[in-house]
C-alpha cells in the first residue's frame, strides 16, 4: 500500500482520470490512491455501521423488521453458508462505483473496495464468535476464498475484478486461499434463483485441499446461488463452516 500511495499522485498527474463518481480533480495521496475525492469517499461510508440498522444474516440486506432474516430468505430455508456481510446496495452511486471499477477497469478503486471487504469480514467477526479468528493467523481460522471467474472470462475481458481484490487483500496480510475452479455453465443473468441453483450444481470444483473454515468473497450477491454452489463444493471437500462477504447486493 505504501508504494502505491507514493506513486498514485504521479500516475494521476500524467494520466488523470478524476474522481470516479463526480469527475472532480484528485489531489493528495489518499484521493489519488483510491480514485475518489474526499467528499465522495465520505459519502461512501460503511453503512452496516449505522446505529439501529439490522441486516439479514443470509443475504446482508437491511431488515425492515427485527426477525433476523428478510422475508425472501425466510422462505428459502437454510443455506450452506452460515452468514453473509454485504457493504452497499447495487444502485445509484454504488452501481456507478462498481461499474467504473469492473467495466471501466479503474484499478485505483480496487484499493477502496478491498478495504470495504476487510470491513465486511470484520462485521462477520463481530456477529459470529466462530468467525472470530479471521485475519488473526490462528490455526483453523477461516481463509478468504475468492469466487473464481467464468471459464474464458480472462481471455474475453483481460482481467478478473475479484482476483484483483484478492491480490490486494493478500498484500495486506489477509489469508487469501484460492482453491476453487468454475466449470462451464449457462449465463446466470436471465435465470431465477432455482434455475441458477440448477445451472451451477456441481459447476465448482476444488483445486486444493478444502480449508477447515472459509469466507467466500465476491463483488455482487443477487440470489446467492453462486455462493451456495461454492459453499457446497467446500463442504463436500470437508470445510466445516462457510461464511460470505460481498461488496454489493442486487
Amino acid at each position: 500500500m505504501k508504494i502505491q500511495s507514493f506513486f498514485a499522485p504521479v500516475r494521476e498527474f500524467f494520466f488523470p482520470r478524476g474522481c470516479a463518481l463526480c469527475g472532480g480533480t484528485l489531489t493528495g495521496r489518499e484521493e489519488t490512491l483510491y480514485g475518489l475525492c474526499d467528499p465522495c469517499r465520505a459519502r461512501l461510508s460503511f453503512p452496516a455501521g449505522d446505529a439501529g440498522t439490522a441486516y439479514c444474516d443470509r443475504c446482508g440486506r437491511p431488515l425492515i423488521s427485527e426477525m433476523g432474516r428478510c422475508l425472501p430468505c425466510r422462505g428459502e430455508g437454510e443455506r450452506l453458508y452460515e452468514r453473509t456481510a454485504v457493504v452497499y446496495p447495487y444502485s445509484g452511486k454504488y452501481r456507478k462505483l462498481l461499474g467504473e471499477y469492473k467495466f471501466g477497469r479503474n484499478t485505483a478503486l480496487g484499493f477502496f473496495l478491498a478495504e470495504r471487504l476487510k470491513e465486511a469480514c470484520a462485521q462477520l467477526l463481530a456477529a459470529d464468535s466462530d468467525a472470530a479468528a479471521i485475519g488473526q493467523g490462528a490455526q483453523n481460522s477461516p481463509l478468504l476464498v475468492p469466487i473464481p471467474p467464468r471459464p474464458g472470462k480472462l481471455r474475453k475481458t483481460g482481467w478478473d475484478q475479484v482476483e484483483y481484490l484478492a491480490r490486494l487483500l493478500k498484500r495486506e496480510g489477509l489469508p487469501v486461499y484460492r482453491c476453487l475452479r468454475r466449470l462451464p455453465s449457462l449465463s446466470q443473468k436471465k435465470l431465477n434463483r432455482e434455475e441458477r441453483l440448477r445451472n451451477l450444481r456441481d459447476r465448482f470444483v476444488l483445486t486444493r485441499p478444502a480449508p477447515g473454515a472459509a469466507v467466500l468473497f465476491d463483488d455482487v450477491i443477487t440470489t446467492g446461488a453462486t455462493l451456495e454452489a461454492c459453499a457446497g463444493a467446500l463442504k463436500n471437500g470437508g470445510t466445516e463452516k462457510v461464511y460470505a462477504a460481498c461488496l454489493f447486493y442486487d
